[in-house]
């Protein structure tokens, strides 16, 4: 038997009046979702504990089967074992984004962020911003490290857990009320708009009609995380396909193998037909029983308010995973279990996540089981099937109860 989780991160959203009242899950023409769904499993899951904020690394740890309760200690940590920083137990990790801030204003706490992921900036170019917020913002005790696109790392040796903001999560907003009580994390970002603001290549990409990547921002402060191996609590040996650290990070945690797709890149033209392949390839020919397919796209486009590329992105999972991976295990004559959902909502309304439950799928492969018509938030909420405990959806999964 063989297992996959499709993750399609940031996918539920709300009833639309441009929608006709319907979601873009319900919208997106899907035709190998609309093949499975009648013969599936269809339910509501609780992926983000009470209490705990929305964030795609405890509803993934979550739906990966820990725990966040137990298990998260925060979020650029899971991110630096992606990146591959050895952590102290004294160390304080920080996701540093490099996003769009308006000019405008003459005071940085004036200023409105207006883009979280400087137009989805590139690892390439990111990487030259980095080095140059290396050197302008050097300081004893701290250390940059960069990461994929606009996802990097701040380590601070000796450092304390901070509360901090996620630039998604006010967006349009003015900064002034958002930033580090801290006075050295605050001084850095102030100072990285001097730096960046400037920089040769930021010029260039105002030149092109992009958005500057023209200041750092930080947040998801945490410690070292310790997870239990992933084989070892299930009995099932895993491979993560993603192409952002965060997973990956989880991934190294969990002693899972991490499977990097050439044109993976977290945006809306990922390849996605490459990860349905890699995630076949790893069941059929190289003896693993899991794979956890990450999609970031449909919630980079709910971050935008982009709602056709948001329909769009779930049609392309549905055309160049879903329909693929079901096939290749069907042409090897594989038995196999599908988990489809979200990770968290990300609606098109609010522009972040959301910790409202999300629709879920499972089709297996033997069986038929017919619970709804369709899958999409409206049919899911009324089958009255429900997992109040997200962490123990993937037991599920794995026919342990």
């Amino acid at each position: 038997m063989k297992y996959v989780i499709v993750l399609c991160d940031g996918m539920a959203d709300e009833p639309m009046e441009e929608l006709g009242g319907k979601t873009p899950l319900e919208t997106a023409a899907t035709p190998n979702l609309d093949r499975l769904a009648p013969l599936s499993e269809i339910g509501m899951v609780r992926t983000v504990p009470e209490g705990m904020s929305p964030g795609s690394d405890t509803a993934n740890l979550s739906v990966i089967g820990y725990n966040p309760r137990e298990y998260y200690t925060g979020r650029s940590p899971l991110e630096a074992l992606s990146i591959g920083v050895d952590m102290e137990q004294t160390d304080v990790s920080f996701r540093c984004n490099i996003v769009t801030l308006t000019e405008e204003q003459e005071r940085y706490e004036d200023r409105v962020i207006v883009d979280h992921s400087s137009g989805e900036i590139s690892t390439e170019d990111a990487a030259v911003l980095v080095e140059a917020l290396k050197e302008g913002l050097k300081r004893e005790g701290y250390e940059f490290y960069a990461g994929t696109s606009y996802r990097h790392l701040l380590i601070w040796k000796n450092g304390q857990v901070v509360e901090l903001t996620p630039p998604h999560d006010i967006l349009t907003r003015r900064i002034g009320d958002y930033l580090p009580q801290d006075q050295v994390l605050r001084e850095m970002m102030e100072k990285s708009y001097e730096i960046l603001s400037v920089h040769p290549l930021n010029l260039e990409r105002k030149r092109k009609g992009l958005n500057p990547a023209n200041s750092a921002w930080f947040w998801g402060a945490g410690t070292r995380p310790m997870l239990r191996s992933f084989e070892e609590k299930n009995g099932k040996k895993g491979v993560m396909i993603s192409a952002v650290d965060l997973l990956k990070g989880i991934a190294v945690g969990a002693s899972m193998h991490n499977i990097s797709v050439e044109g993976a890149n977290g945006g809306l033209n990922t390849n996605y037909a490459g990860k349905a392949k890699a995630a076949a390839d790893a069941l059929i020919q190289d003896g693993y029983d899991f794979a956890y397919i990450h999609i970031e796209a449909p919630d980079e486009m709910g971050h935008q308010g982009n709602l056709a590329n948001k329909i769009l992105s779930i049609e392309k999972i549905d055309h160049d995973i879903i329909g693929p991976a079901a096939g290749m295990l069907e042409d090897a004559g594989e038995d196999f279990r599908m988990l489809v959902l979200p990770d968290h909502p990300t609606p098109i309304r609010v522009r972040t996540h959301t910790s409202d439950p999300v629709p879920y799928m499972l089709y297996d492969s033997r069986k038929a089981e017919h619970t709804a018509d369709a899958y999409n938030e409206a049919e899911a909420s009324e089958t009255g099937i429900r997992e109040d405990e997200g962490y123990t959806l993937i037991d599920h999964l794995f026919e342990k109860r």
